[in-house]
């Protein structure tokens, strides 16, 4: 069977989806349709701007969407059996699937990544990398910080990421050396993603996700907050809304899709972060990308 995946915030490079563009009808209208809602010129970001422009986060979430959505569109051989993203990529395997239109899946891509800069900048937080510590042990350390300090994404055994304070994240990443992490990695981003201090983001995105229509998908998605398949319409919806202040549980999402019958996993969008991410998961499965 075959599973095809979406990738979240950090896969953006300069430069990407301008080969589509030039060389599809189908993406250039999409492309032009998409800088019309936005009511901004994203892809002249995404052609020609550069790194530091493509990490602006209302920026950075509708153009990784953009170039995922736009791929699968315009591939010949798209029948997902199963499909998942990770974090912003959920919302990309949403449209692919036909869960949610392109208009209607863009809009909440923009809405989310205002939603959480505005959270960001109201609470000041940030991210680490763990790496090569039991997750167990990760969640032990984080419980026993007086600070917010959670497990964010279970990206694969040996590599989970934590969110939080900025202070929490410092006290954070010194135990976990402490502890026999071989590195404590602070990221650059803007904020503790899938952390309670992303709530006043998940009180707005709720709001704009129940005014949108859903249909079902046409196969299971399986979702981050709990690694599980999903069709009902409505547990779409509560997870989704669940997945900004709950972790991502990539791990075990990939562990289900396998325990299922997943064989061939086809990341679909820039970069190939999650094809090894899934190969260090389940080393038995095939890889590989729609380009």
């Amino acid at each position: 069977m075959k599973a095809y995946i979406f990738p979240g915030q950090g896969s953006q490079f300069p430069g990407m989806g301008k080969e589509l563009f030039e060389e599809s009808d189908k993406a250039k209208s999409l492309f032009e349709k998409a800088n019309q809602l936005l009511k901004f010129d994203i892809t002249r970001v995404m052609f020609q701007g550069t790194e530091e422009e493509l990490k602006q986060t209302n920026v950075t979430q509708p153009a990784i969407f953009l170039h995922s959505v736009i791929l699968a569109a315009i591939s010949e051989n798209f029948e997902p059996q199963m499909v998942a993203g990770h974090s912003l990529g959920e919302f990309s395997a949403l449209v692919a699937s036909k869960a949610l239109s392109f208009e209607d899946g863009l809009l909440l891509v923009a809405q989310r990544a205002s939603a959480m800069q505005e959270a960001c900048e109201m609470n000041p937080s940030t991210m680490a990398a763990i790496l090569g510590l039991e997750d167990e042990k990760v969640e032990q350390v984080c419980a026993q910080i007086d600070e917010v300090v959670v497990a964010a994404n279970y990206n694969c055994p040996g590599q989970l990421v934590i969110s939080g304070s900025i202070k929490g994240i410092e006290i954070a990443c010194a135990r976990l050396k402490e502890a026999g992490a071989k590195r404590a990695l602070p990221l650059p981003v803007g904020g503790a993603f899938h952390s309670p201090l992303m709530e006043p983001a998940r009180e707005k995105l709720a709001k704009a996700i129940e005014r949108t229509t859903f249909s079902a998908p046409r196969c299971p998605i399986y979702q981050n907050v709990n690694a599980q398949p999903s069709t009902n319409i409505e547990t779409i919806k509560a997870n989704l809304i669940a997945q900004l202040t709950e972790p991502v549980r990539w791990t075990q999402s990939v562990q289900n899709m396998v325990k299922d019958g997943a064989t061939t996993f086809i990341e679909c969008g820039p970069g190939k972060v999650l094809q090894g991410l899934v190969k260090k998961i389940s080393p038995g499965v095939e890889v590989g990308s729609i380009r």
